[in-house]
């Protein structure tokens, strides 16, 4: 019988090859003499760079080796990215004191702009839009794209300020879908939590640090930088600490909300010496809170423990809160010279604050040009891009002191209600959420979420409490959580069964 030859596919012949590459560079990771000739080339190579073209192409060479890496994880892994932009948010100050020549900020934007291109990658292969869906994304839709408008507002006095403006809005908006779309585990909530705690613990024993030990060099010169920032630092004799964030105030409510944050999971199923550790958490929180000066900070745990109390009702819950209300009330009568605990008491005081009449004096001012700019002076018309671009308008000068009167000024009175139903959409589904979700540990996250978007709620009003590094980035990772809690709990033990209607 004539036998018949099969020609050998070329693909196949090709294969032994990729075979031992594959082991020399995957499985061996390099560690065989092919390795050793392509390291050994490389050191050679960059050598030859810096000894012919300086430093700089072999920094660049390095930040390549580095950045291509980095960028491929943060799209393709965007979990990974997600913590990673976390990490920045809170750590980004304290790059910039070490001395880095480094437009950190930029470097957050594209940090940014790479999860949102991963998003969309990933939803060319998923296509799952469901996901996404809760009460809260359409208000942010909308505010989003009120933002964007506000480039045709014809009584904005700068299109360069609403640029340098939107992109801290609009962009830092849309990372709320990224959380929604990636945090898909409670192993993933848990990672993050404890991050954000762990940071938040780095925060506060900094903030003992430059109260008991004295500010570094660095922090010293910064804060003899300025008049202006001795007026507003030195308060009674006192410097008012910042810790490694960018400010008191930023300080100060970050440390308030990761109290609220550790005081709902103490009163969740914990293993007793978790709890213990987040007792001790909480203490330094509040203690270091102390330490920033910030009156509007002060009132925010205890109107986060009002809404609480009446979330999650109980005999114990109601002891826990008298013997609160009692310990906050002692304080505030208490006599003392020490300048924390005086501060801490002229914030339940306010009638007697200097700072809070100037502030209804200004509040007051303002108040006709907001009703005759229905969509207000334009998007960073106040603040340092007003003064930038439009040094001689008439509110590049105004003090907003406060995100709903910037909103008001900013984005008009229009802007102002939309921000506000954007706020009651937000605790209202937060509420909602709660009382459906089944799993105690889901359960227990929803309510810290709920109530540290109260208490930010709260502090927007004397302050600008959602537009600095971290709080900027983490009020979007709450408000995500809110949602993602809910869905995961449907996931485990399906939807909430109706129950039927009695007749008669």
């Amino acid at each position: 019988m004539q036998t018949i030859e099969i020609p050998i596919n070329r693909a196949r012949k090709q294969t032994p090859l990729k075979e031992r590459l594959k082991k020399w560079i995957l499985t061996d990771k390099l560690n065989n003499p092919l390795g050793y000739v392509f390291l050994t080339a490389c050191a050679v190579f960059f050598a030859a760079v810096v000894s012919v073209k300086g430093a700089t192409p072999g920094v660049l060479l390095i930040v390549a080796f580095i950045g291509i890496p980095f960028v491929y994880s943060v799209v393709v892994f965007p979990r990974f990215g997600v913590v990673v932009l976390l990490l920045m948010a809170y750590l980004l100050f304290t790059i910039m004191k070490i001395g880095i020549d480094f437009p950190l900020g930029t470097l957050m934007d594209a940090l940014q702009g790479l999860l949102i291109l991963g998003f969309f990658i990933q939803q060319k292969k998923e296509k799952n839009w469901n996901i996404l869906r809760s009460p809260i994304s359409p208000i942010i839709i909308i505010w989003i794209s009120y933002n964007l408008i506000q480039v045709v507002n014809p009584t904005a006095e700068s299109r360069l300020a609403w640029l340098y403006t939107v992109r801290s809005v609009a962009v830092v908006m849309l990372m709320y879908f990224i959380f929604m779309y990636n945090i898909r585990t409670v192993a993933l909530i848990r990672l993050i939590l404890k991050i954000w705690i762990l940071l938040s613990l780095v925060g506060a024993l900094y903030a003992f640090k430059q109260e008991f030990l004295g500010f570094s060099a660095g922090e010293e010169a910064y804060l003899h930088s300025n008049p202006e920032i001795v007026g507003l630092l030195f308060i009674a004799g006192h410097w008012r600490k910042f810790s490694i964030f960018s400010d008191p105030v930023a300080f100060s409510y970050n440390m308030a909300i990761s109290s609220l944050l550790c005081i709902c999971l103490i009163a969740g199923q914990l293993k007793l010496w978790k709890k213990i550790v987040l007792a001790i958490c909480t203490a330094l929180f509040l203690i270091s809170m102390l330490f920033s000066g910030t009156r509007g900070s002060y009132v925010l745990v205890p109107a986060g423990m009002i809404l609480f109390a009446i979330l999650n009702y109980s005999k114990k819950v109601l002891l826990f809160s008298i013997a609160g209300a009692l310990l906050i009330g002692f304080l505030i009568v208490l006599p003392t010279s020490n300048q924390n605990i005086l501060r801490f008491q002229t914030a339940f005081k306010p009638s007697d604050d200097v700072s809070f009449k100037a502030r209804k004096v200004n509040q007051a001012r303002i108040q006709p040009y907001i009703l005759s700019h229905p969509m207000g002076g334009g998007l960073g018309a106040c603040g340092a891009w007003g003064r930038r671009f439009a040094p001689n308008s008439y509110l590049a000068s105004f003090p907003p002191d406060s995100g709903y009167v910037r909103v008001a000024v900013e984005l008009g009175w229009i802007g102002l209600f939309i921000f506000c139903v954007f706020m009651f959409v937000i605790l209202k589904t937060g509420i909602n959420n709660f009382y459906r979700i089944r799993d105690p540990e889901l359960k227990t996250y929803c309510l810290a979420m709920t109530l540290m978007v109260f208490a930010l709620n709260l502090g927007n009003y004397p302050q600008e409490a959602l537009v600095q590094f971290p709080t900027t980035i983490y009020f979007y990772l709450i408000i995500a959580l809110i949602n993602v809690t809910y869905r995961l709990d449907l996931e485990k033990n399906g939807p909430i069964e109706k129950m039927p209607l009695k007749a008669g």
